[in-house]
């Protein structure tokens, strides 16, 4: 069964993608949680396009990607997991969970150090917020977040299975928590003890920096609460909130050419993730 799972591992990525894009679509249209402030047309074009340019940047300059050089480690006893006799689902269990952190910390890391924060900002500068939205990261983030991720794999040694697991689900839970769907509240409060909702994450879509340096995590929320990142709700309100940063916030900033190049435009200021505290504190204050 394994074997067969890594043999075809670009069709199940590609009918996993597809078919969670399509099917969060139309839940969005169905039951949204918030009116759309700018047409599909106009954000979609440029976040979709994103995909594609990250999907064959990807593929030309990491053609075996982590769950290759997952195989690859296993055949050379590279990492952890590859030199320890360990059941092997013990193995897969720990894996996913590792990898989890990694991103988290990852997703920290590109909002506390300003260079970082000048490629993840482009991800931030949705002016609204929905599917597409989780597919909006620039193609040099794309590529630095692989090789963490290929860094990570050589470590832990991980089976090459917990690897592709982890991805699609990585792939996955970042489009639906980034959807635009109304969900019961009752609902949302369970699922949030165990996966990232669409009103947990989208707090972090906030424009103000204290909340925009919250609610981190992707796959799993559990980080979020045990590192001190976790803000329940949005203070403004879900509908009433504004989505973005204070920068780009033109329609002509959605289209793709200009996405592309905002790293090198402006100052990346504002959004520092050590001034969360000084923020939060602002806030009390009712500065």
């Amino acid at each position: 069964m394994t074997d067969l799972l890594l043999a075809n591992e670009p069709v199940l990525r590609l009918a996993f993608f597809f078919g969670v894009l399509a099917a969060l679509m139309l839940a969005e249209a169905v039951v949204p949680r918030r009116r759309r402030a700018i047409p599909r047309l106009t954000r979609w074009v440029g976040n979709l396009g994103i995909v594609v340019i990250d999907t064959l940047l990807l593929r030309l300059l990491f053609p075996l990607a982590a769950v290759g050089f997952a195989l690859v480690a296993e055949e050379r006893g590279w990492g952890l997991f590859n030199t320890l006799a360990v059941p092997g689902w013990l193995a897969f269990v720990v894996s996913l969970l590792a990898l989890d952190l990694a991103i988290y910390l990852q997703h920290v890391m590109f909002h506390a150090v300003p260079a970082f924060w000048r490629l993840h900002r482009m991800h931030h500068a949705d002016l609204d917020f929905d599917v597409t939205t989780g597919l909006r990261f620039h193609p040099v983030e794309i590529l630095l977040s692989m090789g963490l991720k290929i860094g990570v794999v050589a470590a832990l040694g991980p089976p090459a299975v917990a690897v592709l697991v982890f991805e699609v689900l990585l792939n996955a839970t970042a489009m639906f928590n980034h959807s635009n769907l109304k969900l019961p509240l009752g609902l949302d409060r369970v699922l949030r003890l165990l996966v990232v909702t669409p009103d947990m994450h989208r707090v972090h879509h906030s424009i103000h920096p204290n909340e925009t340096n919250s609610n981190f995590g992707f796959n799993f929320p559990w980080w979020d609460r045990l590192l001190g990142t976790y803000t329940p709700q949005p203070r403004e309100g879900h509908e009433a909130m504004t989505i973005g940063i204070e920068q780009f916030r033109t329609v002509g900033d959605l289209r793709l050419d200009r996405m592309l190049i905002q790293p090198v435009k402006g100052p990346a200021s504002g959004y520092s993730l050590n001034r969360r505290e000084e923020q939060a504190d602002k806030i009390r204050r009712g500065g």
